[in-house]
C-alpha cells in the first residue's frame, strides 16, 4: 500500500482461489505465451490480494470477449513480479503499491518496465481496531494510548504482549520497525496469508473481542467488520526511508499500473487497453465482493460487472 520498503501486502488463498507465496522467485512460474511473438496474447500478474484478482479478472474477461486476445495469469509476489515483468515473463502488473527500488531499478535505470498509468484506487495500510471496541474506549484511535490496553489484546501467540495481527510475511510492512521505535508492548503475529487473516478477524468480531489488526484499504472486508483506524505518527515523505527506523505512519498510494517495456511499445491493442484501464474503489470492491463474500467465480463476478457497467469499460476500447 504505498512505499514498499520491506515486501509487500496481501494473501487470499482459499478464499479467492489464490495462494499467497513465500520469498521465493515465483518468475519461473511464468506463462510460455508471455512476450510471444506475433501471438495474440497477454499474461498477467495477479497478486495474492483479492483487490488485484478483481483487476484481473476483469481485464482478462475484456480482453478475451472484446479484443479477442488469449490471456493467461500468473500467481507471484509483489517483487518477484517486477522481475517477471522485466523479463518479459509476465506482460502488465495492474495494481502495484509503490516499490521505489523497483521503479528505480527498471524503470528509470533499465527501462525494461514502463508505468501504465493510475489504476483509479487509491491505497493506505494502517493499523485497525474494530469499530465496537473504539466506541467503547474512543482513546484506543491514538498510538500513544495503545499500551494503556495491551493486556486486553493478549493471545497465545502474542504471549504476554498484545497481539498486533499481521497477514502473509510477504507483505509490505513495517509493523515490527513501528512496535520496537514506538516502545509498543505488541508483539506482531502472522497469520499467514489475507485469508487466514480475515477469518482471525471475523471470529473476533463474532464474539465482539478486542483486536488490533495491520489493515489496508480498499479491502471488501471492511463493509462487513467496521474498523476503525488508530492514528500512529504522522506521515512525512522520507520517513519511512530506512526500514529499521521507520517510527511514522503509512501514506495513502495512488496505486500505479506497470508494463513491460516492449510489451508497452508492441503491445497493440492489448497495451493500449491495459493503459486505459481505470476504475473506482466501489468498482474494484463490488467485484472482490462478489469473488470473496459470494464466492463466485472471478470471471462469473468479472462478468456481471461489465453487464452493468458498459459506460465504463467502453473507454477502456477505445
Amino acid at each position: 500500500m504505498r512505499l514498499r520498503t520491506t515486501s509487500a501486502v496481501a494473501g487470499v488463498s482459499a478464499l479467492v482461489l489464490l495462494t499467497g507465496c513465500g520469498a521465493a522467485d515465483m518468475t519461473k512460474q511464468a506463462s510460455p505465451f508471455a512476450n510471444a511473438e506475433g501471438a495474440r496474447t497477454v499474461t498477467l500478474s495477479v497478486q495474492s490480494w483479492v483487490g488485484a484478482q478483481a483487476n484481473v479478472a476483469v481485464a482478462q474477461y475484456l480482453l478475451e470477449q472484446e479484443l479477442g486476445y488469449r490471456v493467461d495469469t500468473v500467481q507471484v509476489d509483489e517483487v518477484p513480479a517486477w522481475d517477471a515483468l522485466s523479463q518479459g515473463r509476465v506482460d502488465a502488473i495492474l495494481e502495484d503499491w509503490g516499490h521505489p527500488d523497483q521503479e528505480q531499478r527498471y524503470v528509470e535505470d533499465k527501462k525494461t518496465i514502463t508505468p501504465g498509468g493510475d489504476l483509479g484506487v487509491t491505497g493506505h495500510i494502517g493499523w485497525f481496531v474494530p469499530t465496537y471496541f473504539a466506541k467503547k474506549h474512543p482513546d484506543i484511535t491514538d498510538w500513544k494510548n495503545l499500551n494503556k490496553y495491551a493486556d486486553q489484546f493478549r493471545t497465545a501467540e502474542s504471549g504476554g504482549k498484545g497481539q498486533l495481527i499481521d497477514g502473509s510475511p510477504a507483505y509490505l510492512t513495517n509493523d515490527k520497525a513501528l512496535v520496537k521505535n514506538l516502545k509498543l508492548d505488541f508483539k506482531v503475529v502472522f497469520a499467514g496469508s489475507e485469508a487466514a487473516q480475515i477469518t482471525q478477524i471475523q471470529q473476533f468480531a463474532k464474539e465482539k473481542k478486542p483486536f488490533l489488526s495491520y489493515w489496508y484499504t480498499p479491502q471488501w472486508l471492511s463493509a462487513k467488520v467496521p474498523m476503525t483506524e488508530v492514528k500512529l505518527p504522522e506521515y512525512e515523505e522520507g520517513c519511512d526511508a530506512d526500514p529499521a527506523k521507520v517510527a511514522c505512519a503509512y501514506p495513502h498510494t495512488p496505486l500505479q499500473k506497470y508494463l513491460n517495456a516492449d510489451f508497452a511499445k508492441d503491445g497493440g491493442d492489448a497495451a493500449d487497453f491495459l493503459k486505459k484501464f481505470q476504475w473506482t474503489t466501489e468498482d474494484q470492491n463490488e467485484v472482490s465482493l462478489m469473488i470473496a463474500e459470494q464466492r463466485m467465480a472471478p470471471q462469473e463476478a468479472a462478468e456481471k460487472w461489465v453487464e452493468g457497467n458498459e459506460s465504463t469499460w467502453k473507454a477502456w476500447l477505445s
